[in-house]
């Protein structure tokens, strides 16, 4: 099985992510831009719903087991390809000009978040899973990429305090504070609810892209030109 793969419902393009907690590496990087450039071959794609096949995850965030084998080889090249195609991906869907859904079917944190926040439209289970921001814990600062598409998604306000906590919230304390669209009662009516969602929308390519490229320029500008300081100077862990 492939670890990102997509599929027809209609007019809606469901993109499933496939293992397991869904960690982002180079590899999830290159197979999610593939798989979003794929959909918008099919002219009759009017959104796109990203999911997971996992009981327990949508995603997790970054692998971080992978980027410790990185830095132990002292491959910092992959390391840097990575964090720069992953901002490939961030940019295609801020940019996307057909809306995206996160169907957010399980545990979603760290940088799984941050790519929820990234789509135009979230919505989540109500009985099973959190969303979290540990990187407090693991010394890990995120990229000002990263924080400008988090402060699309989420408040400020709810932000900073669960930047600063580390804090696990629920789907309900989600939708509380506006990060979600709605909490659904399980899986089942969650894709079924958000499916229906996605299919309501069938707006024109040009004028949505166009509307998010303006609305999403200024995260745009920071991945490009304030990213490339941390990446290439390797800065990206703080150890006390």
């Amino acid at each position: 099985m492939a670890i990102i793969e997509w599929e027809k419902d209609d007019t809606v393009a469901i993109v499933k992510m496939n293992n397991g907690e869904n960690r982002h590496n180079l590899e999830f990087s290159r197979v999610m831009m593939e798989i979003l450039e794929d959909i918008l071959e099919d002219k009759s794609v009017t959104a796109l719903l990203i999911t997971s096949s996992d009981k327990k995850f949508w995603s997790a965030g970054v692998d971080v087991e992978w980027i410790g084998s990185r830095f132990l080889e002292k491959d910092y090249k992959s390391i840097k390809d990575f964090l720069y195609a992953l901002n490939d991906v961030f940019k295609k869907i801020l940019t996307y000009p057909i809306p995206v859904i996160a169907s957010i079917n399980g545990h979603v944190a760290a940088n799984g978040l941050v790519l929820a926040c990234a789509c135009d439209f979230r919505f989540m289970r109500a009985d099973r899973g959190f969303a979290r921001f540990p990187e407090v814990d693991l010394g890990i600062p995120f990229l000002p990429g990263m924080i400008e598409i988090t402060k699309k998604g989420i408040p400020f306000y709810k932000f900073e305090e669960l930047k600063y906590t580390a804090k696990k919230i629920t789907a309900e304390e989600m939708k509380e504070h506006h990060i979600i669209l709605n909490a659904f009662k399980n899986e089942d009516i969650l894709m079924k609810e958000a499916l229906k969602f996605a299919k309501s929308l069938n707006k024109a390519r040009g004028i949505l892209g166009e509307m998010k490229r303006r609305m999403n320029r200024h995260i745009i500008n920071v991945i490009d030109k304030e990213d490339p300081e941390y990446i290439e100077s390797g800065n990206l862990l703080i150890m006390e």
